[in-house]
């Protein structure tokens, strides 16, 4: 009979197992607990969009001429004959939730989320095809306040996970509609001006997408990018004076930041705040939460102008930087010797469990071997039961620390456990 091949998975994912100590599904469970307490502190709900949409609701909201709608989205015709993709972010679900489910009436709205996205990308450390993201969001809200707030946030999150470290908050603003217009009109005409010095991807940019030059990896980019003008000489008052706001909201909280001119979003629903913590702990310098201001965005998909501003960090990649968890262990072994003793252990495991005891049972092998794996396991007792124990009603409770047991009637025994 012929071999059945086992299929492979799909390149770009991952499979995780947690309680071993190479585990890395330890520090991604880590990463989410964290950020789930934290959000809690500052008010911010927890919210649930689908995992996938009509393509329309990322092709909107990402722009047609993005390289994620135009070659990373995994999109497919269902069999009623309608394009869904693969939520490839966060914030499209959410804006179009905002509009649809009527959650205008709860603005402003600070909601979280956290879970898989999907990309179809070239592989590489810390980035995958099914990747995860922590994400967190204020609709509604024009105020710089709200972004100072997300800001806090993302540094609190940062510092409580201990990978605050070689972290560095870079910060710029893309100003006000009128700022951006002026400034982008002066950016097409410095491109223009040196159109034979840009690289293919930045010519073909120049047309769809001008801000991204500024940002462009490519070496034969970097001198025309590098002496483009900045935004600075083309804000406005009140788009200056948002950017103040911001940056001495910041000091007053006590979160460092840099200002990077070079930082852009290139999509037109921006507006001033745009902020990425970098660090090069991954190899190269990689961006571990990035976002920014979008008060277009839910007027893109329909919706009524409604500013927002929000953020997304990779858990992949915040896992990588944490250190091991503590793994949780059982502080309880049962070792059942025998058939009766073995059912009434099941009784035993489940009063114990549900009086909130973590504890386990050893199945398989000889006394000798069920002892070994309990000591293995990290418990710190050890619960005997045979039948000469049974006959007697009571079971032996071993600390496995010291050694020493002690007899316990079973009628007494979640007690003296629990106190234990």
């Amino acid at each position: 009979m012929a071999k059945i091949e086992t299929p492979r998975p799909v390149r770009g994912t991952q499979d995780m197992l947690g309680g071993t100590t190479e585990a890395f599904a330890e520090r991604f469970a880590h990463v989410v607990a964290t950020f789930d307490r934290v959000r809690k502190l500052y008010g911010f709900q927890r919210v649930e969009v689908p995992v996938f949409e009509s393509t329309a609701v990322f092709a909107r909201s990402l722009g047609e001429s993005t390289d994620v709608v135009s070659k990373e989205m995994y999109t497919f015709t269902d069999r009623g004959g309608d394009s869904i993709t693969l939520r490839p972010e966060f914030t499209a679900g959410i804006s179009r939730a905002y509009i649809t489910e009527g959650w205008q009436q709860y603005a402003p709205l600070k909601v979280a989320t956290h879970g898989p996205l999907f990309r179809y990308e070239r592989p590489q450390k810390g980035r995958f095809r099914q990747f995860h993201q922590l994400d967190a969001e204020i609709i509604g809200a024009g105020e710089p306040g709200a972004d100072v707030e997300l800001l806090v946030l993302a540094d609190q999150l940062l510092k409580e996970l201990g990978v605050a470290d070689g972290v560095t908050l870079t910060l710029n603003t893309l100003g006000d509609g009128p700022s951006r217009d002026a400034w982008r009109a002066a950016l097409i005409a410095h491109f223009e001006a040196h159109r034979d010095q840009l690289s293919e991807d930045s010519v073909e940019r120049l047309a769809k997408n001008p801000l991204r030059i500024l940002d462009s990896k490519d070496p034969r980019d970097r001198p025309v990018a590098d002496s483009a003008p900045d935004i600075d000489a083309y804000l406005t008052d009140e788009a200056r004076s948002f950017f103040e706001k911001v940056t001495s909201g910041l000091d007053a909280a006590g979160v460092a930041w840099e200002r990077n001119a070079r930082l852009v979003r290139g999509l037109d629903y921006y507006r001033h705040t745009a902020f990425e913590f970098i660090t090069d702990r991954l190899g190269a310098q990689g961006t571990v939460l990035g976002g920014g201001r979008y008060d277009g965005l839910i007027e893109n998909l329909g919706g009524p102008a409604t500013p927002a501003v929000g953020w997304a960090a990779g858990i992949e990649r915040l896992a990588m930087l944490v250190d091991m968890p503590d793994i949780e262990k059982p502080s309880v072994v049962l070792i059942p010797m025998g058939e009766a003793a073995e059912t009434k252990a099941i009784g035993i495991v489940a009063d114990l469990r549900r009086a909130g005891v973590a504890c386990d049972m050893g199945y398989r092998g000889n006394m000798k071997k069920r002892m070994q794996r309990a000591n293995a396991s990290g418990a710190s007792w050890a619960i005997i039961l045979g039948d000469d124990e049974l006959a007697r009603g009571e079971a032996s409770v071993r600390n496995l620390g010291t050694g020493q047991q002690q007899a316990v009637a079973l009628d007494a025994l979640i007690g003296t456990v629990t106190a234990l």
